[in-house]
């Protein structure tokens, strides 16, 4: 995926994220519901954002972007920040 491409993805994480709390407020989907999903975009956003800046990395360090790869979930949600 090219650094393009997971931004365009980032992008529509969070707009889905957005849309998922209007939905919230107008009662379409349950405070449960929207507990999930906003959990798994969170976490979604985390892999993208990781992937982009190992990619970032590869090419200052003057490597091939492309062999940088998504780490599980469980991976990127347990970095200390």
């Amino acid at each position: 995926m090219r650094d393009d491409e997971i931004l365009t993805r980032i992008s529509a994480l969070v707009t889905e994220e957005h849309d998922l709390r209007d939905k919230l407020r107008s009662g379409d989907v349950t405070t449960d519901q929207e507990h999930a999903r906003i959990k798994e975009l969170e976490t979604a956003l985390d892999q993208c954002w990781d992937l982009l800046r190992q990619r970032r990395a590869r090419r200052n360090a003057g490597e091939d972007p492309d062999s940088a790869a998504v780490r599980p979930a469980g991976e990127v949600e347990n970095y200390r920040q």
